[in-house]
């Protein structure tokens, strides 16, 4: 059974619907229930929370297809995706993935 979702998580996530990009400024309306935790800018702000900002378009798309399924485990990640339409998805991911990042390594 459990390789039966797997399988499943993974035909959704290689999907062709999946792999064009999502519509940024439509992610800017489901993002409002991201923000809570993740920011407008994907900063986390909580201590548990991992920042989301410049983070792969399909890392994003997968890890909330995995909570949306089941695959991953999150009550509060769970409770907020799985209302969320696959495109509601492709476009939060393409919202947070916009966001440009500055990295500085340390000396």
């Amino acid at each position: 059974m459990r390789g039966l979702i797997l399988g499943l998580a993974a035909l959704v996530v290689t999907s062709s619907f999946v792999q064009a990009a999502g519509d940024s400024i439509a992610g800017q309306k489901v993002m409002t229930q991201c923000q809570v935790c993740h920011g407008k800018d994907g900063i986390g702000k909580l201590s548990y929370t991992p920042n989301i900002s410049g983070q792969k378009y399909e890392y994003l798309v997968h890890s909330l297809m995995a909570y949306k399924i089941g695959q991953r485990k999150s009550q509060m990640m769970s409770s907020v995706v799985k209302n969320l339409s696959d495109e509601d998805i492709a476009n939060v991911a393409a919202y947070y993935a916009a966001i440009k990042i500055t990295v500085e390594a340390p000396q």
